[in-house]
């Protein structure tokens, strides 16, 4: 382009004379800044131009549609849980934990060939023998009543009452009470009066172990005179119990925790390894005589989800509820010594777990177990585990499918059929006055030693 004056005009200048046109207070662009303007224009042309975008959510569209969704999403929950009934059970277990020490089976030792059972075990009787019960439902039992049902199944023979039993031929009930960690009394002492008022005592001896000597506590004192042949104090000598087993002389012997877990356990093995019977555990009250269970072998559930088991003597020691196992001496089952000279001190569950899957793998029939309803009916779904035993009976509300905690009601029929309530260590938490512990279990104890 040309200008009047006879010299050619650059685009750039010819847009600005136009914009000094519709801008006449823009000044007039010197040589200098042509050319600046011009490279400005230039490198402004050749950068690339950001695309717009289509769609662009502004805060207050988005707090919009929060408002909406958030409530959309918990009406769908909720009218979720009205129709469907959630099952969720989560476990996490370390991959080399459960490679090493759950899924190898390995053979047993030998000593449940019949050449090694102790002759003072009646194979015939505990192992192979017909039973008169059925104890394990072969169903995990987790609805509405099904398992306290199921222990009203099992009852007593009251044809085979004996009344005249000799003191080394009665079933020996075991309990331990660690002295040195609390002084036993009036809370420690319902175990002993649930035995005494529920138990068949011309056939039964229970004898408490310690650490230390009990033998002045006025409480105990006062059972020793009114039961003389049927109630005992014992020290527990652990490498003295130890002797002859794969046990003796390991340093574990002296391994104890605060709550007495570990030492308990092993002190359960040591008793019915050398004396049979039938362990109690002192954080138990017992509702019923155990003599219908007294023929089987058996482990107890400690919940309703799976195989948890409680820690027993698994040697051809019946175990019943919270932690009751009757039996012989040196039964053949209890090679559970060959399995705990290890490092480890998990003498419960695992290595129960441990046993049933090795006598299976050998094909020798292996233990029972007992529903969780017979000793620890307090861990299960809310619709059907027992109330807590620590809170007021108002605040439990109503128990197991609409019945009541009253005398007479679904409560009082199901502490009748189980065989025991669990309570966990927890002897900090007094019992409620006039809950159902007190009314359906303590008053009933007292009513039924004051009348013997």
């Amino acid at each position: 382009m040309v200008s009047s004056n006879g010299y050619e005009r650059l685009p750039m200048y010819a847009r600005l004379t136009s914009q000094r046109r519709r801008f006449p207070f823009l000044p007039l662009p010197t040589t200098s800044s042509k050319l600046q303007l011009t490279s400005i224009h230039r490198s402004r042309s050749r950068s690339p131009t950001r695309p717009k975008s289509r769609f662009q959510l502004k805060p207050r569209s988005l707090f919009t549609i929060l408002k909406y969704l958030i409530p959309a999403i918990a009406f769908i929950f909720v009218l979720g849980f009205y129709f469907y009934e959630p099952h969720i059970e989560i476990a996490f277990y370390d991959r080399t934990w459960v490679h090493k020490e759950i899924e190898p089976i390995l053979p047993l030792s030998g000593c449940f060939h019949e050449s090694r059972v102790s002759r003072s075990y009646n194979v015939s009787r505990h192992v192979y023998g017909p039973k008169r019960t059925e104890v394990q439902a072969g169903m995990s039992m987790r609805m509405g009543l099904d398992c306290y049902d199921f222990a009203g199944t099992i009852t007593a023979d009251s044809s085979t009452q004996i009344t005249n039993v000799a003191l080394e031929d009665r079933t020996h009930f075991h309990t331990y009470w660690r002295s040195d960690l609390a002084p036993f009394g009036p809370r420690q002492e319902w175990m002993l009066k649930s035995f005494f008022a529920t138990q068949h005592l011309p056939t039964s001896r229970l004898i408490l172990w310690s650490n230390g000597d009990l033998s002045s506590n006025e409480i105990l004192q006062s059972y020793l005179r009114r039961y003389p042949s049927e109630f005992a104090l014992k020290i527990v000598n652990i490498p003295t119990l130890a002797r002859g087993t794969a046990m003796e002389g390991s340093p574990m012997l002296s391994r104890k925790d605060a709550k007495a877990w570990v030492d308990g356990d092993l002190i359960r093995l040591l008793l019915l390894w050398n004396f049979g019977g039938v362990w109690v555990d002192m954080d138990s009250l017992l509702t019923r005589d155990l003599e219908p269970l007294l023929e089987h072998e058996f482990v107890s559930q400690w919940d309703c989800y799976g195989a948890s088991f409680y820690p027993a003597s698994c040697a051809q020691t019946n175990e019943v509820p919270d932690k009751i196992y009757p039996g012989e001496s040196h039964a053949h089952l209890l090679t559970v010594f060959v399995m705990i000279k290890g490092r480890a001190t998990d003498w419960g569950a695992l290595l129960y777990l441990k046993l049933w899957r090795r006598l299976i793998a050998g094909s020798i029939p292996p233990f029972k177990i007992l529903p969780f309803c017979f000793s620890d009916g307090r861990s299960c779904r809310l619709d059907n585990r027992l109330p807590d035993p620590f809170l007021p009976d108002h605040k439990t509300g109503k128990w197991t499918m609409g019945l009541g905690l009253e005398e007479g009601g679904g409560l009082d029929d199901a502490l009748h059929k189980v065989f025991g309530v669990h309570l966990h260590n927890q002897w900090e938490k007094p019992y409620p006055a006039g809950g159902w512990v007190e009314r359906l279990l303590l008053k009933r104890y007292d009513a039924k030693l004051g009348s013997t």
